[in-house]
């Protein structure tokens, strides 16, 4: 996909001027066009990439046992947490305790992240669904 045109346009001016001196005049324009439903594409993969990013710190606190009470961890959570809601209940949680350390096992995280990237790559795919192919 093209996510911008740019077009060049050259004139080459030869003139005489008022000694008879011939006067070569070169000017270039250029113009540059943004495809509109690309850029929104971009931006729902974007978007995608901030949700997986988040969940896989989710994921990866979660399985190493990070403290829970700290500050960052905490805000982890907190906003993840919104995100891998509705998969929660797929599968059962396995809990490893070794010391004051306990480690989550939750698959489901990875199951958001998958959906995830199947929806937005659903709506990316529907909003260029009619743009020509670009040749090679």
């Amino acid at each position: 996909m093209v996510d911008q045109v740019e077009r060049v346009v050259q004139k080459d001016n030869t003139t005489v001027d008022a000694k008879g001196a011939v006067v070569r005049e070169k000017t270039q324009a250029s113009s540059t066009e943004v495809d509109s439903k690309v850029t929104v594409a971009n931006i729902i993969w974007y978007i995608y990439g901030l949700v997986a990013i988040l969940l896989g710190i989710r994921f990866i606190l979660k399985i190493t046992g990070a403290n829970p009470t700290n500050a960052f961890v905490d805000f982890i959570y907190s906003v993840s947490g919104i995100l891998s809601a509705p998969f929660d209940s797929i599968f059962g949680v396995t809990n490893t305790t070794s010391g004051s350390v306990s480690s989550v096992f939750e698959p489901s995280i990875l199951v958001a992240i998958a959906v995830y990237a199947l929806v937005a790559w659903g709506i990316a795919k529907l909003l260029t669904l009619n743009e020509p192919r670009a040749s090679v």
